[in-house]
């Protein structure tokens, strides 16, 4: 380890300007002394790095997605790696497992694990047996081998620990109560759209990953049955296409808005017009099950009640909290009986918005953060206050 303040170097393989978790973790370990840098991929689409007072390194690939993808993104990671002045590495989820525990083991420095998910059972991983395999034995293999590791809820900190046999601390993906600066700008259009939109409709808001297993279809479902409702998605992902083709088909394009991926402050301005937040996890893998998902958290804190799976941590959280509903079967109909029951229901409804307020100074990142720090600090405690060279 040099004698400077301590370099941090995290790694992930999305585009960083939607990473809000990540955004958020560099800021506060950059607030804590810490020099980091975060590195991720460059999409066709990326937007410009925003200047933040962390460093960004995007890297660059030929190849765009499956296996490929992986291979070159590990390959020319490993190299970055080993070319820079360190003194830490860090592994976020599986896959920048492999280059980071090499990289660290030619440069000596400790290595740390932040689990997102329970990646080898995630839907897309978890009935392909062969690769599921693959990614099971590269995290029995490597994990027990870092200096620490942490994940986003208790539930799986458990399941870790007993499973690699080493600790795994908690940071949960709790938003900023107030946004720090830089940022990349507000779409000023989209947010006068929502407006005008919240004065003639009721807003049902998912934001997130349009992927398999978050009761995306079963709410296209419901939205036959809904009326003076729009529902509002804003992210993109594996069945955009496909729930662009069904909008289309079924006729539902007046009561359905794709807004695609839309940047951290924007959405922050846009979810507070919304009347319900969505967060519809299905059963499909242990990854979904014992989730606890940070759209949960940014519903909480724009004051607006949300429907969650009946999974774990989301039983925790509303029996302390009381800010949304469990939803016991992710089916239409019964999604149509239950938000038009809740909406229709202003007492509770009431009840649930004014629960949002009470736990949106609670449920912050600028109280959680500090479980994160104590997690590095224990490595570096020596060094963090020395000057800055």
């Amino acid at each position: 380890m040099s004698n400077t303040i301590p370099r941090i170097i995290l790694t992930v393989t999305n585009d960083l300007t939607y990473d809000q978790r990540m955004i958020r973790i560099a800021q506060a370990l950059c607030d804590k002394g810490y020099r980091v840098v975060l590195v991720g991929r460059e999409k066709e689409n990326s937007l410009p790095i925003i200047s933040q007072d962390f460093r960004q390194h995007r890297i660059n690939c030929r190849f765009k997605r499956g296996k490929l993808f992986y291979l070159e993104f590990n390959w020319r990671l490993y190299h970055y790696l080993i070319s820079q002045q360190l003194d830490g590495i860090c592994a976020v989820d599986l896959d920048t497992i492999l280059p980071v525990y090499f990289a660290s083991k030619f440069l000596g420095v400790p290595r740390f694990f932040d689990a997102h998910e329970y990646f080898e059972e995630v839907p897309e991983v978890v009935h392909r047996p062969m690769v599921k395999a693959v990614w099971e034995k590269l995290a029995n293999w490597l994990i027990p081998k870092f200096d620490r590791a942490y994940t986003v809820c208790e539930s799986l900190a458990d399941i870790f620990k007993e499973k690699h046999g080493i600790p795994f601390g908690v940071v949960r993906n709790l938003p900023f109560l107030e946004l720090p600066m830089p940022s990349p700008p507000v779409n000023e259009e989209v947010v006068a759209q929502m407006e005008e939109l919240a004065t003639i409709k009721k807003i049902i808001l998912y934001q997130g990953a349009l992927n398999e297993g978050r009761g995306l279809n079963a709410m296209l479902d419901a939205m036959h049955y809904l009326e003076d409702t729009i529902l509002l998605l804003a992210g993109d992902g594996d069945i955009g296409s496909q729930l662009h083709a069904r909008v289309a088909r079924e006729y539902l394009s007046k009561k359905v808005i794709f807004l695609g991926f839309v940047t951290p402050p924007t959405l922050r301005a846009i979810t507070p017009f919304a009347t319900l937040g969505l967060n519809l996890l299905e059963a499909r893998g242990k990854s979904y099950y014992y989730s606890l998902a940070n759209k949960t958290f940014d519903y909480i804190q724009a004051g607006v009640p949300a429907l969650h799976p009946n999974f774990p941590e989301y039983r925790r959280l509303m029996s302390e909290h009381q800010t949304g509903l469990l939803v016991e079967e992710i089916e239409g109909e019964h999604l149509a009986s239950l938000i038009s029951d809740l909406l229709d229901n202003a007492p509770q409804y009431a009840v649930l918005k004014a629960n949002c307020r009470l736990a949106k100074d609670t449920l912050t990142w600028e109280k959680e953060k500090e479980r994160l720090t104590n997690i590095y600090d224990t490595i570096y405690k020596n060094h963090l206050n020395e000057p800055m060279v």
